[in-house]
């Protein structure tokens, strides 16, 4: 596991394309100067020691020096070590709908991207929780195993899109099958499944699945994505939607009855979302006021540093540097280094 010690170091890396700048700046003033005086082709005559590259490689090697110069003080580590430890928190699967209805835009931008940005702002407000990811459609399948990596929840979310599952529908009960399979082997401990959908063209028996959950300690919540007027599917390229076998525009609407009964029959709770909030933070809210327990997590607890190479590095070009002389070497004029 690779990590900075002091990762806001690395933003004293921008002051490298203000050097660059100034360097550029300060070569084509020179060079406008010395026009003053007369041709470049005779100003290279009347000053024959002079070298045009030196100087460039002369300016690359101090940037080469102070770039691994700031690495070295943000404190490159490697993990030598995983540790189990132990935090309270609860356990949550979010079971995202990824069919072509989610792709609606009575919520903005779409169903899908509104529902994975509220995602990605939940996560951000998880402490001591595990959280794993379910995709659905026709199928469900496993999109992030639960894990405490919230980096990787969010890298794993932005991959989402419709074409995930090659399989429409919208099976719901094994999307929460699934979740009720996906959840760590550690028993005691508070779980939740969060079920984000419009509940459309319901295939399975999703009540009897989230009774089954409920059994077993897990807490079903559902967030119904979009309105009941409904919205056309886009079909890609400006004003083309979906049609159904008569030509006409299928219009998809938010099954908010369905949703309603998978939640009371999972003991927990449904919220319908708007262009203004998605309800995941208010159903954190709810799943805060859940008992928290021990959950055991594997972190690398132990960090080597490993800035001396850069150090080392940085030394080097810094001397080297010290060595090349901006003018040209009249015992070594003739050895075409540059």
């Amino acid at each position: 596991m690779f990590r900075f010690a002091h990762p806001d170091t690395l933003y004293l890396l921008v002051i490298i394309p203000l050097l660059i700048a100034l360097f550029v700046w300060g070569r084509a003033k020179r060079k406008k100067q010395l026009r003053t005086f007369g041709e470049e082709m005779l100003m290279d005559q009347l000053m024959p020691n002079v070298s045009a590259k030196r100087p460039v490689w002369k300016f690359y090697l101090t940037l080469l020096g102070i770039s691994a110069m700031i690495f070295v003080v943000a404190g490159p580590q490697f993990g030598s070590k995983l540790q189990t430890t132990t935090k309270k928190g609860v356990e949550l699967i979010i079971a995202l709908d990824v069919s072509n209805s989610m792709l609606a835009e009575d919520i903005m931008p779409n169903r899908l991207e509104r529902a994975k940005q509220a995602i990605s702002q939940m996560v951000d407000r998880l402490g001591n929780d595990k959280i794993g990811l379910i995709v659905f459609a026709g199928d469900a399948y496993t999109q992030l195993p639960i894990t405490t990596d919230y980096a990787s929840a969010k890298m794993f979310l932005s991959t989402i899109n419709t074409g995930i599952v090659p399989t429409q529908g919208t099976a719901i009960g094994k999307a929460i099958n699934l979740g009720i399979r996906s959840f760590g082997p550690q028993e005691d401990v508070s779980r939740a499944i969060i079920v984000i959908t419009d509940g459309e063209n319901h295939e399975d028996d999703a009540i009897k699945a989230a009774q089954a959950a409920q059994e077993k300690g897990i807490v079903v919540y559902t967030i119904g994505m979009g309105s009941a007027k409904g919205a056309p599917i886009p079909a890609g390229g400006n004003n083309n939607f979906r049609k159904d076998r008569e030509g006409n525009i299928v219009i998809t609407k938010l099954d908010e009855k369905m949703l309603h009964e998978i939640a009371i029959a999972g003991g927990g709770k449904s919220i319908r979302a708007n262009n203004t909030k998605v309800g995941l933070n208010e159903l954190l809210n709810e799943i805060n006021k859940m008992e928290k327990s021990e959950i055991e997590a594997k972190v690398y607890s132990e960090y080597d540093d490993q800035f001396q190479w850069l150090a080392w590095l940085a030394l080097a070009v810094l001397v080297l540097e010290i060595f090349i002389l901006e003018r040209k070497n009249r015992y070594l004029k003739n050895v075409k280094l540059f």
